[in-house]
């Protein structure tokens, strides 16, 4: 898997692609993530005042998996307590 450094535009790109190659219309994909479809064109075009919650649903639809790296990645998974998304609830 090929990690890049991305803009709001090249991520934009990248949604668009893989909705056109997943033959989804804005429409369709707007229905499926949640979103709405002028917040999913806003994306597209590469606006960069979307909010986290839109681009995340975007992302799971479409399959895209979004990573966070960092050099204090390991110390911080160690650190911090589990979350609600994988527990569904914060332990410690």
């Amino acid at each position: 898997m090929k990690s890049i450094a991305l803009d709001s535009k090249d991520l934009g790109d990248i949604i668009n692609y893989h909705r056109k190659r997943a033959g989804l219309s804005r429409k369709r994909l707007s229905a499926l993530s949640g979103v709405g479809k002028t917040a999913l064109y806003d994306v597209e075009k590469g606006k960069t005042s979307v909010r986290l919650d839109t681009l995340i649903g975007i992302l799971r639809t479409l399959n895209i998996e979004l990573r966070v790296m960092s050099p204090l990645m390991a110390d911080w998974q160690d650190a911090a307590p589990r979350t609600e998304r994988e527990t569904g609830k914060v332990l410690r």
